[in-house]
């Protein structure tokens, strides 16, 4: 059985409580995550990375990327009474809403999504001609 602990200590950081409601939409990569929450490359792998050691998560590779989604097959039954309860609280809160809205205009943008997507925040908006 995972260490109890370690499945509350990973529930209790507000960053890995908003990818986890990003992954009840599916499937995600950590560029996928990077830009619904507007966070790092490497918090994103991180809060992942967390997710997946204490057995929420399962990963699978497609190409070059690295793709998480819930492990419910695999799962304890514990850790899925606690992610149904999460999920209820998720319900109705207006940030989890909006991050899962900025999700659906999230890409997958490659091998090198973690410089593309770095470049897209640093850049100007537009482009005065």
């Amino acid at each position: 059985m995972r260490d109890l602990v370690k499945v509350y200590k990973a529930l209790s950081d507000e960053s890995r409580l908003r990818v986890l409601n990003l992954l009840l939409e599916g499937e995600c990569c950590v560029c996928e995550v990077m830009q619904a929450l507007e966070i790092s490359q490497s918090k994103a792998s991180r809060i992942l990375s967390a997710l997946y050691d204490v057995g929420f998560l399962k990963l699978r590779k497609d190409g070059l990327w690295s793709l998480y989604s819930f492990d419910w097959e695999g799962m304890d039954a514990h850790l899925k009474d606690i992610l149904e309860a999460t999920k209820r609280a998720f319900e109705g809160n207006k940030h989890m809403k909006m991050d899962r809205e900025r999700l659906k205009t999230a890409e997958r943008v490659g091998p090198g999504c973690v410089n593309k997507v770095r470049q897209t925040r640093l850049s100007p908006q537009t482009s005065q001609s």
